[in-house]
């Protein structure tokens, strides 16, 4: 659990640095070494390419202890500070994924948010004029359209990859996620308050703290230490992976937890029918995909995953009450 929170700070900071266009000179170089890491597999040398200084759960991650796993799984989170470089243009370093997430995060930019250039506007049009101008039917929408569109694009990554790669189908599946994710964020932050109010607790110190509390837990799920950046950006062939570690041993579906806590936390500040509704919508949506997940999981590992999911529950800490982790 510690490797998610660490790793998520790490790369938020090394993005934030990173993402506006600052030159690597160096000692950006030596700052950016200093701050990211990567998720890694178990079978990654240990061999080191830089001196940089390695702590425990911060720029290193301690062995986990697998006495007792099955030893068929990967060990989730393992990142190494020292094993980290930028690379050349085209590698698989740091400075290829910065350009790699540059170009795809502008594609969006200019093709979908900016107005003058981009379609989310007249996509949110179309929406409101199907529904009416009703912000309940153009959300309900929005949890139609972007699960068939997220999951339905991840079901089909096998054929989809056979057809054009791994890593661009990661591309095309990840575009419209992005851009649609954005379209829905930005009308929820817009008509939260919309519909009937069945309460309102934002002026209330303690709910106000009690949610923030919430909300900030969830992103250990929602981030779990098995997300690989690399991979994620498509400079590392992406893979279904089965992790056996990490927070997989608290729950199998870390990021149907996540999206619970956050949804109740804000669900809680902001009483309305709106956000009842779209809140339902994105947990409705993540509890499929703990069903679509073990599928694809299956599908790609066969009797290993069964195995393996035998000693993981989709409740938090099922598994290790009842002795099975």
């Amino acid at each position: 659990m510690l490797r998610a929170g660490t790793t998520a700070s790490i790369y938020l900071l090394a993005f934030t640095r990173y993402s506006f266009g600052f030159a690597p000179a160096a000692s950006n170089i030596r700052l950016a070494r200093a701050t990211i890491s990567v998720l890694s597999s178990a079978s990654e040398p240990e061999s080191s390419t830089n001196e940089l200084l390695q702590i425990p759960f911060v720029t290193k991650t301690v062995d986990s202890d697998r006495s007792k796993d099955l030893m068929l799984g990967e060990d989730a989170g393992v990142f190494n500070i020292q094993n980290e470089n930028w690379g050349n243009l085209g590698e698989t370093g740091w400075f290829t994924f910065s350009a790699a997430v540059g170009t795809i995060m502008t594609a969006v930019a200019v093709l979908w948010v900016y107005h003058p250039t981009g379609y989310s506007d007249d996509f949110l049009a179309f929406l409101e004029d199907i529904a009416g101008g009703n912000p309940h039917i153009v959300t309900l929408l929005f949890g139609i359209i972007f699960p068939i569109v997220h999951s339905g694009l991840a079901s089909l990554r096998p054929l989809g990859e056979q057809v054009v790669g791994a890593r661009m189908w990661r591309v095309i599946f990840a575009f419209p996620s992005l851009c649609l994710s954005y379209s829905w964020i930005a009308y929820f932050i817009s008509h939260a308050h919309d519909g009937l109010q069945f309460y309102d607790l934002r002026g209330n110190e303690a709910a106000h703290t009690i949610a923030w509390a919430v909300n900030f837990l969830s992103f250990f799920f929602l981030s779990p230490s098995v997300f690989n950046l690399k991979e994620v950006a498509a400079i590392e062939q992406p893979k279904i992976h089965l992790w056996e570690t990490g927070m997989i041993r608290i729950t199998r579906h870390p990021q149907f937890v996540g999206q619970i806590m956050w949804s109740a936390a804000h669900l809680a500040m902001v009483g309305t029918s709106f956000t009842a509704l779209t809140m339902a919508l994105l947990v409705g949506h993540h509890g499929f995909a703990c069903w679509n997940g073990d599928r694809r999981l299956y599908d790609e590992h066969g009797e290993d995953f069964l195995k393996v999911k035998e000693r993981t529950s989709i409740i938090p800490f099922q598994a290790i009450l009842e002795g099975r982790q």
